[in-house]
């Protein structure tokens, strides 16, 4: 095997591997890095992967293939310039991820997503950004849920403890 048709290769087995990694996402973000050196996209890596967050960086053309016959194919409108790919199955988590990081770093810009079939432009990615994530509504439902629980065992504990209270005054009285 020639070294052309090696790098065919190698650029088909790319391309099957991000249309299998992003083909189960709920969002993929786009955002444009413009001269991010190592130590940041190690960064952006390490912050991505603790939120959850799919990370891709890798070239338009190859992209544009992966994308090509899905309905991520909208995308092929934001894939200009150095692109760079957020995706998670969580509707939530990579707008968030991706949004927290351009807050911080002026060569990272969001400039646009998806998300179902809904068209995402960088304006809308930020505003999802500002809901909470699933694991966060998941803890809000569990803490309102189990409040009640609370209140009702402090409730019962109450007559307990006057009880206990009014004793050791007595006890104290006779003494």
């Amino acid at each position: 095997m020639n070294a052309l048709s090696q790098n065919r290769v190698t650029k088909e087995e790319r391309v099957s591997t991000l249309k299998a990694e992003i083909g189960d996402s709920e969002i993929i973000v786009v955002a444009h890095q413009l001269g991010l050196d190592a130590d940041t996209t190690r960064n952006l890596r390490v912050e991505m992967h603790k939120a959850n967050v799919g990370l891709k960086v890798e070239k338009n053309t190859l992209i544009k293939h992966a994308i090509k016959d899905t309905k991520y194919a909208v995308l092929d409108k934001f894939l200009k310039g150095p692109s760079v790919l957020a995706y998670s199955k969580d509707p939530v988590a990579a707008a968030k991820a991706a949004a927290d990081f351009a807050k911080t770093n002026d060569k990272f810009q969001l400039v646009g997503g998806v998300m179902g079939d809904q068209i995402l432009e960088a304006a809308q990615v930020k505003a999802l950004a500002a809901l909470p994530s699933l694991d966060q509504l998941r803890a809000k439902i569990v803490g309102l849920l189990q409040a009640p629980a609370t209140k009702i065992a402090g409730v019962l504990q109450a007559p307990a403890g006057q009880i206990a209270r009014v004793m050791a005054a007595r006890g104290r009285q006779e003494a």
